[in-house]
């Protein structure tokens, strides 16, 4: 089992910055990427980035590139998202998510992911 816990959600203005932070507990060392995925109203849940646990390997949807970060600490067990030059679309829950091994270099699809945290509110206004 693994317990992901985000926080760093919150309101901002269009061209501001956020930063999320997920906490990982439990059986950790056994999982292979984190990933950020997020969900807009009467929308699907998407993909937002991963990284790989061992070589910090990043992935990111084309529209947050060169936008956002995603990072890690092996140590504290934590993935964060640095998201900077916010956009009103970027207003969602954004949900942590971890992932074991499937054979898959980046995990990008829900299915990829093993156990989700709550999710954390995030509001661009404009």
């Amino acid at each position: 089992q693994v317990q992901l816990v985000e926080s760093g959600g919150g309101l901002v203005q269009a061209g501001g910055s956020l930063r999320l932070s997920c906490a990982a507990s439990g059986r950790t060392f056994s999982s292979y990427a984190m990933g950020w995925f997020r969900q807009a109203p009467g929308k699907e849940r998407e993909f937002v980035a991963c990284i790989t646990w061992r070589s910090g390997s990043t992935h990111y949807t084309d529209s947050v590139k060169g936008r956002f970060t995603i990072s890690r600490d092996n140590a504290k067990n934590t993935v964060d998202l640095r998201m900077n030059s916010l956009k009103p679309e970027d207003t969602a829950v954004y949900y942590c998510a971890a992932a074991f091994f499937r054979g898959t270099l980046f995990p990008s699809s829900d299915n990829d992911y093993d156990y989700w945290g709550q999710g954390t509110q995030v509001t661009v206004s404009s």
